[in-house]
């Protein structure tokens, strides 16, 4: 379970050019569908191999652990939390809860992000307070709201004592003497998810497949171009790439949570937050890091609106939606496939009672 999100804190750091507040009229005739490939400089299609660590290999022995990992709720504390519990894998990466439910069915105070394509983002978490997902796997099990392990030494305890684990851990690391480390379970979590990648629409068209996207869509991306959506929301993940000040044109409703001004304490990082990737964005509700937003055309003319400075109305924000689920990927069902866990030894430690 994460704190970070999944959808739409889009932003820009300069409003375009423009004459009024709106943004332009759709056009919907056929001789303007076509996009001009200029438009599309700024876009690539997702990495279709693991997003690889620097300077080191992932091999399957790697994700087969991780993927176990992600999936035992016995590195929770009462073994009944796993990675899984708050980033579904058979729901895109999510459990479409505002805020997502820990131990003893605490909640956080951020929207839990999807992992999908997470891997590719240049930090972690909505404030950045972890570089990679290896980092950020880190957190959760030691976060006692979340899978409330008490320090790094139980979990190794409790992964020492289910005999099951050793053989797969050896396998994953050869050359260690004592693979059944800290460092290596958040390696092998890591090694998993950068491979939970999925690929839509969007990449076939991206890769020249004009027809892969319709009439539609292409309208819907030319308005989501036009209302200045690509300021923020650019590059293979369509996010995932830069800081932005939530509110930058208009002071954002909820100023609880002051974003990564919580991790640095430099007053120019106040309610600056991750801009979240807008890949299966359609599938990711509730949105922003608060999670306070259920629906998606609600969030796009906020958007417009708090970091904009524009008015969208319904028919140009609907627009804007009908591009934004070509962004909905393909999950990738075999390779999120839950294994059979390894059984429980007999000096394994038993869930909290209290």
């Amino acid at each position: 379970m994460a704190l970070g999100l999944v959808p739409l804190t889009a932003c820009k750091k300069k409003q375009p050019a423009a004459t009024s507040g709106h943004a332009e009229p759709v056009q919907t005739t056929a001789a303007k569908t076509e996009v001009d490939t200029a438009l599309l400089g700024p876009y690539q299609p997702l990495p279709t191999q693991a997003i690889l660590r620097k300077g080191e290999p992932i091999s399957e022995e790697q994700t087969a652990l991780g993927r176990m990992l992600y999936y035992d709720t016995r590195l929770s504390k009462n073994h009944d939390v796993s990675c899984n519990s708050c980033h579904q894998l058979d729901n895109f990466g999510v459990d479409n809860k505002p805020l997502s439910e820990g131990h003893r069915k605490q909640l956080g105070t951020r929207n839990s992000p999807t992992v999908y394509n997470a891997a590719g983002h240049f930090v972690q978490f909505w404030d950045g307070r972890a570089a990679d997902v290896e980092q950020q796997a880190e957190g959760p099990m030691l976060n006692a709201v979340e899978m409330a392990m008490p320090n790094k030494a139980a979990v190794v305890k409790v992964l020492k004592s289910i005999p099951g684990y050793a053989k797969p851990f050896k396998a994953a690391f050869p050359q260690d003497k004592d693979p059944v480390t800290f460092d290596n379970v958040t390696k092998a979590i890591g090694a998993f998810e950068r491979k939970l990648l999925t690929p839509s629409r969007w990449d076939q068209y991206l890769e020249g497949e004009k027809d892969a996207l319709s009439a539609d869509e292409k309208e819907g991306f030319k308005q989501f171009i036009g209302a200045g959506c690509p300021t923020c929301h650019t590059g293979a993940y369509l996010g995932g790439h830069m800081y932005q000040k939530a509110g930058l044109v208009k002071a954002w409703p909820n100023q609880k949570d002051q974003g990564r001004f919580e991790v640095t304490k430099v007053d120019s990082d106040r309610m600056m937050f991750k801009v979240p990737s807008l890949r299966n964005v359609e599938k990711t509700a509730p949105y922003f890091h608060d999670g306070s937003v259920a629906k998606l055309d609600e969030a796009v003319k906020m958007m417009a609106n708090y970091q904009l400075g524009r008015t969208l109305n319904d028919e140009q924000a609907q627009s804007i939606i009908v591009f934004l689920k070509s962004l909905t990927g393909t999950i990738p069902t075999e390779y999120i496939k839950q294994p059979a866990l390894p059984k429980s030894g007999p000096k394994t430690p038993k869930p909290d009672p209290a």
